[in-house]
């Protein structure tokens, strides 16, 4: 059996940076959202590498950008946007020629299942029954930068600025939610699944783009024949099949 270890700081990542060098295995930083499909991916990845395994770095996209950003020992980074992918094709932290789009969510607005207020759409985010509405910071998570260009484009930014409790992953989003501590949140179709005896999908949030995900291989890796395998296995016939699992579509 292979040891997993799910790295949650910058500080972790530094700290392995000599026994990754080595070829210890093979880092992934991946969008928040990603867990539970990512840790599947990585376990099936795994059994076809005997002597590989997989350390897997979650946290919001614009996050792990800021480690890559900082030197931080990744082999692949898998986003949640396109945008943030580009921020780092655009730093040079990406092989953009390996650089593919693997997968598409849907942002919808969750609520807790023993929601009272009637939520049908944005406009009803204003009523005074809604007190506290939680969304991603959309400075570093793309579901928040999302939820917050639908709020802007229905002219509801000032309504909702009061009530907005800022997360900062989209997970946190969910865990809010889940545990009742407000009364809406923006999150992904896949994660608001994980969760369905405690959060409902109130409806799903009009975007003018559809939500896709990147990944590729971090540009001076360690292993760049690991990256390249994980991302082909990812993109491959039984990583399509396992993101279905876990709800998501194809690009």
């Amino acid at each position: 059996m292979f040891r997993r270890l799910a790295l949650a700081s910058l500080a972790c990542l530094v700290a392995m940076a000599a026994p990754i060098a080595r070829g210890a295995g093979l880092t992934v930083s991946a969008a928040a959202s990603l867990q539970n499909a990512f840790r599947e991916i990585a376990i099936a990845w795994e059994a076809r590498h005997a002597r590989d395994r997989v350390l897997l770095n979650f946290a919001a996209s614009g996050t792990l950008l800021q480690q890559l950003d900082k030197g931080a020992p990744v082999d692949v980074f898998a986003s949640a946007d396109r945008e943030t992918m580009d921020r780092a094709q655009a730093k040079k932290l990406i092989d953009a020629a390996a650089r593919r789009d693997f997968a598409r969510n849907v942002l919808v607005v969750a609520v807790p299942t023993a929601s009272s207020p009637a939520i049908t759409s944005l406009a009803d985010l204003r009523q005074d029954a809604v007190r506290r509405v939680a969304i991603g910071d959309p400075r570093s998570v793309p579901a928040g930068r999302h939820a917050q260009a639908a709020l802007d484009a229905a002219g509801l930014h000032d309504a909702i600025a009061p009530k907005r409790i800022v997360a900062q992953s989209v997970r946190q989003v969910l865990d809010y939610v889940a545990r009742g501590e407000v009364d809406a949140g923006f999150v992904y179709a896949t994660d608001a699944a994980i969760l369905q005896d405690r959060v409902r999908v109130a409806f799903d949030v009009p975007l003018d783009e559809p939500v896709r995900y990147s990944i590729a291989p971090v540009k001076g890796t360690a292993n760049a024949a690991g990256a390249r395998s994980f991302i082909d296995f990812v993109t491959g016939a039984q990583g399509r099949e396992i993101l279905a699992r876990h709800g998501f579509a194809q690009p």
